[in-house]
């Protein structure tokens, strides 16, 4: 009669080397095929440039309240001109690195700068998979920002209700007519917000009126108090001569406004979802 001991010992045996001789059956199969990490695509806002040295320190603040409202999220500058990063070395960046991006305008309105500067050097990117946001537009959170820029200034609630007050909002401007109806739209809401005063858009180049010219109409109305909105996104050139023609109060840029950095956001997020997923390499 065998042992049970005996018996145990021969059964471990047995299947300790059908394990063994499993282990090395599957290790020459391939390992399973596992998805990587899904990451968001990164955030690329698109500033245009200026000489001036504050624009790009502006827009880095403006981007550091971005990423404190979404941590974790890559967050990058870059510009159509003038100033580095130029937008076509970081889309070469990003393509180099496999990310997927979203290109944010910070611009306001449709113009050669969104409709054709943008799409061309996507093309010219063609290893990156990425889209381009619409621009920042006539939107709450950017009324919101330029009220309060007028507020800073010196606008108080009784402006927007007094008969001699009105506001001249300063652009850059833009033959396309699609971005002279976008711009018309801001006053409108603007006026809305400060109380129903009339809001008159100008322009600092490629379209009428100009702030002078928008100023003057304004006091051939009996609106001889006339501030101006900075509808500018950081200090430079334009905004400084719009701001020169006040004839009262002028408002700053919107810079890193946080009602701003909610919008750069929101322009991101209703982008993001519809970028191609990449396809899984085949192991």
């Amino acid at each position: 009669m065998t042992e049970p001991d005996s018996t145990f010992d021969s059964a471990s045996e047995l299947l300790g080397n059908i394990a063994e001789q499993l282990g090395a059956r599957l290790s020459h199969l391939p390992l399973p095929r596992t998805r990587p990490p899904m990451t968001a695509p990164t955030l690329v806002a698109v500033g245009h440039g200026s000489r001036d040295p504050r624009a790009r320190a502006t827009l880095s603040r403006l981007l550091d309240r971005v990423r404190e409202l979404r941590p974790g999220l890559d967050v990058r500058l870059a510009h159509i001109e003038l100033n580095a990063p130029l937008l076509d070395d970081t889309l070469a960046g990003l393509a180099a690195e496999g990310r997927d991006a979203v290109l944010v305008p910070l611009l306001f309105a449709p113009g050669h700068h969104v409709t054709h500067d943008l799409p061309a050097a996507l093309a010219a990117a063609p290893g990156l998979r990425a889209r381009v946001a619409e621009p920042l537009g006539a939107h709450p959170l950017l009324v919101e920002a330029l009220a309060d820029r007028l507020a800073e200034a010196g606008w108080s609630p009784e402006d927007g209700t007094s008969p001699a007050t009105g506001v001249v909002l300063a652009s850059a401007g833009s033959r396309d007519p699609r971005s002279g109806a976008e711009i018309r739209r801001i006053a409108a809401l603007l006026g809305e917000r400060l109380g129903g005063v009339p809001v008159l858009p100008a322009y600092a180049s490629a379209a009428a009126p100009t702030v002078p010219e928008a100023v003057r109409a304004l006091a051939a109305r009996g609106r001889h108090r006339v501030a101006v909105a900075s509808c500018f996104t950081a200090p430079g050139l334009f905004a400084t001569r719009a701001a020169a023609h006040a004839p009262w109060i002028a408002a700053d840029p919107l810079g890193a406004h946080p009602a701003l950095a909610r919008l750069v956001l929101h322009r991101y997020d209703r982008v993001r979802t519809r970028l191609p997923r990449r396809e899984l390499a085949a192991i």
